[in-house]
């Protein structure tokens, strides 16, 4: 009677019984609004939860970040965070990531980039604005830009611009994306106190920004869908969230590929040493 407990705990953790456990929980997640990133549902919702009882579903749940138990309305739901069960289930569902972060609208998929930065050790920060004070803005007669997920790792500083556009959208248009986030990348550097006060806030205010020169601006697209076209006519990296994950892996050994812009150094303005 133990060694059948036994081997049917073991089935629990089989390949093809997760499978149908991250299967089950796409099919109830696909359903909901890409715009909430984290889905509450009744337990009896997946069926595959039902041969549990209280404390064996908790120790089940518990092997797995993306979902949690949580009391509501005198009961227990199923929290699913969107973005974790992207990433934890990968390696078990037969759809590949793009298909997958279909489930998430444009502020998840910035979410789930900068999620990919984290587990490549990169320090990260989201929708990045600022003011051209630089003589910079009127070669281009623009004053503000927005970055969507900036990326810091050792001497890398990746710009990223997220596109969920489909394979229908042009090459012209990806090309000149890709162009205009090059120049949001030159306005970053044209605007040294901006420069500083960025790296600041995401690597601490204690940094010393003159033990960690030079750093390498590198300006990128990532896009929803793979497409024949892995760079621009400007060198700009055209990047798949399929291919993120290995393109974050290979980055040094490519790099020499890539448009980079590189700051030696910063003057840094006397009000931000007073803030300090």
């Amino acid at each position: 009677m133990i060694l059948i407990l036994l081997k049917d705990m073991l089935n629990l953790y089989s390949d093809s019984s997760l499978t149908h456990f991250f299967t089950e929980i796409y099919n109830v997640i696909r359903n909901v609004s890409d715009k909430i990133d984290e889905v509450w549902c009744e337990i009896s919702e997946i069926i595959f939860l039902k041969r549990f009882n209280k404390i064996e579903l908790k120790n089940f749940l518990d092997n797995f970040e993306f979902i949690s138990l949580e009391k509501g309305n005198y009961t227990y739901y199923l929290v699913i965070n969107k973005i974790l069960f992207i990433l934890e289930s990968i390696k078990f569902l037969k759809l590949d990531i793009k298909e997958i972060s279909e489930i998430l609208d444009y502020k998840g998929f910035e979410t789930l980039i900068q999620a990919i930065l984290s587990r490549n050790n990169y320090r990260t920060l989201k929708n990045f604005r600022f003011s051209d004070s630089s003589n910079f803005k009127d070669k281009t007669s623009q004053e503000r830009y927005e970055i969507d997920v900036v990326g810091v790792y050792l001497k890398y500083i990746l710009i990223i611009d997220a596109k969920q556009w489909r394979r229908k959208d042009s090459y012209f248009s990806l090309n000149k994306a890709a162009n205009l986030q090059c120049r949001r990348a030159i306005a970053l550097k044209e605007n040294p106190d901006v420069f500083s006060g960025l790296i600041k806030n995401i690597l601490g205010k204690r940094l010393n920004l003159k033990k960690n020169f030079p750093f390498v601006l590198i300006p990128i697209i990532v896009t929803l869908e793979d497409n024949s076209n892995k760079i621009n006519d400007n060198q700009i990296p055209l990047v798949s969230i399929y291919k993120f994950n290995s393109f974050l892996q290979e980055l040094p050994n490519n790099l020499k590929y890539f448009k980079t812009i590189k700051i030696e150094h910063v003057i840094i303005e006397k009000k931000l040493q007073d803030n300090k």
